[in-house]
């Protein structure tokens, strides 16, 4: 039990996958602008990689056992495929104003690096079902919170930009705001091993 609180908090804060590991910068810089985008891009994010890791940990034992491991990357892209076209499907049936304000970005998810890397992971590191959910479910949860915090500093910046040197307006703030936000997150560094 140790072990799976160990796994989940140093994932979602000390191996953040977004301010530790830089993967899903993408929709994490497109998306963050406004909260309510950022927690319905992050909740979609949660839930894909946790059924992500769910079908395609089995898939991976499976070609163990066929000695075809050289075909993960390809059959987890597809899987993931899959799953987003199913969240974007019952986000356009039962949540229509959040599919749109999404736009573009949620079918993004299919090539989110940040779902790819944790099924990878989970798998390379050797991790059980278990594990591998719990390791899946903590970097969703990271980079939800990555989101959402970056979501209020960004807001918070559109209301509060005077006094800025013009060189820093807009691209630039945004990204030192990033680089700062992931400055904070090494302090969680040696906390859980």
């Amino acid at each position: 039990m140790v072990n799976l609180i160990v796994i989940f908090m140093s994932i979602v804060f000390v191996n953040n996958f977004v301010l530790s590991q830089f993967l899903g910068i993408c929709s994490f810089l497109g998306v963050s602008n406004k909260m309510s985008s950022a927690v319905g891009m992050g909740s979609a994010v949660v839930f894909v990689m946790v059924i992500a890791e769910a079908v395609t940990w089995p898939i991976q034992q499976l070609l163990n056992k066929f000695d075809m491991g050289y075909l993960q990357t390809v059959v987890f892209i597809l899987v993931i495929a899959a799953l987003v076209q199913f969240v974007e499907m019952f986000m356009k049936k039962y949540l229509p104003a959040l599919q749109k304000a999404l736009g573009i970005f949620l079918p993004l998810i299919t090539t989110n690096c940040a779902i790819l890397g944790a099924t990878i992971n989970a798998i390379t590191f050797g991790y059980s079902f278990a594990e591998s959910m719990i390791y899946s479910f903590g970097a969703g949860v990271g980079y939800m919170i990555a989101m959402i915090l970056f979501a209020g500093v960004r807001e918070e910046k559109l209301y509060n930009e005077e006094g800025v040197p013009a060189a820093f307006k807009g691209v630039p703030l945004i990204l030192v705001s990033a680089a700062i936000m992931s400055l904070s997150f090494m302090g969680f560094a040696g906390m859980f091993q």
